[in-house]
């Protein structure tokens, strides 16, 4: 009787766990293309992983790291948050990329706070205020640099918005390992190299409703967050993106990272898709509590 009572406690994650993995297959399906996950809960057997180690491309999930790399030089001394950093016309991407920032300032030649520049590039996923503190902070191989210093590895950033903006192809040079991701995500949450006071002021930037993994959440839930989205190329979206911590009913905080590439699908499909899956982790966290 004990050792059937053994077996059945070391088979029943095995079966549940296969049936989320399952259920996330099932769920990407719709996305016509491909898609990756990841995520971690500690303290569980949490694996909802789907091709964990592939390396999708990022596009804006890029500047979740650019700003804690950005942060971690305020701490420093380098910077300061309320310095003013020079908006110089030759900052402005032409054609417009998606930008608050150009849309409020289309001459340029204005001085504009650090502070407000790490809101717009993490809150808003502003593109010109992203290539501003890129261009702050050294270039893409500091931030590659800071976060292999964390222990995060499987993130690659080669590429800045204007680049991107130019030409299609090169989004595919910017990855991220869904499983990185989520490790990145934990350093955060859980020993985040940021005071706790720059650690909560980015937090609150993530926090803005998207669509996609706060899509399909009970009501209230909180959820800290970052996405990335390509334009649609002859009928095909190269990335839609995110990559959060959620906040469970107990306080806990599930990471979870869903790249969706090179799909067919409509947008409002592939954030459905997203949505899904994040409802669909959510749901088997909470039932282990």
């Amino acid at each position: 009787m004990r050792l059937a009572l053994l077996i059945a406690l070391l088979v029943t994650p095995t079966v549940a766990q296969q049936s989320l993995q399952k259920q996330i297959r099932d769920i990407a399906s719709a996305a016509h293309g491909k898609v990756f996950v990841a995520c971690s809960l500690p303290g569980t057997p949490l694996n909802c992983n789907l091709d964990p180690k592939a390396r999708p491309p990022m596009q804006s999930v890029f500047k979740l790291p650019l700003a804690l790399t950005t942060l971690h030089q305020v701490e420093q001394g380098r910077f300061s948050l309320d310095q003013a950093v020079p908006f110089r016309n030759s900052d402005l991407i032409l054609p417009k990329p998606y930008s608050p920032l150009q849309d409020k300032y289309p001459q340029a030649d204005v001085d504009v706070l650090l502070r407000e520049l790490l809101q717009m590039t993490v809150t808003f996923s502003d593109n010109t205020a992203s290539d501003m503190l890129l261009r702050l902070a050294g270039g893409p191989e500091v931030v590659n640099e800071y976060i292999r210093s964390l222990g995060v590895t499987g993130f690659h950033l080669r590429d800045d918005e204007r680049a991107l903006h130019r030409q299609h192809d090169l989004q595919y040079r910017n990855w991220f390992e869904p499983e990185g991701a989520v490790l990145l995500l934990r350093r955060i949450s859980d020993r985040s190299p940021l005071t706790a006071e720059h650690t909560a002021l980015l937090l609150v930037w993530m926090s803005s409703p998207s669509g996609r993994l706060d899509g399909d959440l009970p009501r209230g839930t909180k959820v800290a967050h970052k996405s990335g989205t390509s334009d649609v190329d002859n009928g095909i979206a190269g990335a839609t993106n995110d990559i959060g911590l959620i906040t469970l009913p107990d306080g806990r905080r599930l990471a979870i990272a869903v790249f969706v590439s090179d799909s067919t699908a409509d947008e409002a499909t592939r954030r459905q898709v997203i949505a899904r899956i994040g409802r669909c982790v959510y749901d088997y966290a909470t039932k282990k509590q």
